[in-house]
Parts: structure tokens; sequence; C-alpha cells
């Protein structure tokens, strides 16, 4: 059975976000692969150090800072490369990564500024896991993401 790594804040299980908020996925092809197991759950602010609740970081460039100006980069990186870590020990197939997150958005993230504008980007665990070579989704991609694991779990190679 092929593995999906997440965003653990869209797994449901424990608050991680940075507002404290359960944001949890519910779309159906999503619960199903959480009640198979295919679920490898990370939250990479988490793994990276920072606490939850967090102040609201945003990334602009090769950094990530927060509201307050406070450089939090490193923590976002050592999230990175766990992601990364993980997604190779367990083989993922693909990630669902959560959408405009300095860490998780795979199309958008917010610009730097904190003014609400969003613009097209990537977070850097998304950008580290893609540089690595893995496929991946925002949460509003599952349809898309399962079409793409049925095709993997049809060919006879079954990679990635």
């Amino acid at each position: 059975m092929k593995k999906i790594l997440v965003s653990e804040c869209l797994y449901g299980d424990r608050i991680v976000r940075y507002d404290a908020e359960d944001l949890h996925e519910e779309n159906p092809v999503f619960l199903r692969w959480k009640e198979e197991g295919r679920l490898v759950k990370i939250c990479p602010e988490v793994f990276g150090g920072l606490p939850t609740p967090r102040p609201d970081a945003q990334r602009s460039g090769d950094r990530v800072v927060t509201g307050a100006g406070k450089d939090v980069t490193r923590a976002y990186t050592m999230g990175a490369e766990e992601a990364v870590r993980l997604a190779k020990e367990h083989d993922v197939a693909f990630c669902i990564m959560k959408q405009d997150s300095p860490s998780c958005g795979s199309k958008f993230i917010y610009d730097g500024t904190f003014s609400g504008r969003k613009i097209p980007g990537e977070g850097m665990a998304v950008e580290y896991l893609r540089r690595a070579g893995f496929r991946v989704f925002a949460e509003e991609d599952i349809e898309e993401a399962a079409a793409y694991l049925a095709r993997l779990e049809e060919s006879p190679e079954g990679k990635r």
C-alpha cells in the first residue's frame, strides 16, 4: 500500500496550526486514506521546534519572518528537512500539503508583507519536497491526487 505525506493540520488528531485552529480535512477520499493507514503526518513548523500557537509567519524569498520581524527561517528549514526525511523513510507516493502556509503552500503563499495578499509560490517544506523529487498536491486537489495514486498502483513499476 502506497503512503502519502500530509500536513498534520489536515490529518486532524491534534492542534498544530499557528493560530491553534482545528482545520482537519473532511474529503471522503482523504478520510478513506486515513482509515487505510496510508497517511504519514507532519507539521514542519512543530518539527522545526516552534510552539502551538505561534506568531504568524510568512515567507519572503529564502527567509521566513514573523509579523514582528523575527527571523524563523532556521526552524522552517529544519522542518522542511524533516518532511523530506519522513517522505523518504516511508517511500511516499506523493504529498498533500496545506495551501497558503509558509511551509506547506504548494500553489500560493502570503507575500511576506502581512497585508493578506497571496502570491504564486511555495512554502519551504514543499520546495524541499519537490527538490527531492516528490509530487505535492494542495488539499483542494485530492481528487487529482486520487487519480494519480490509482495510476501509480496500476503501473507495474509503481514509481513516483
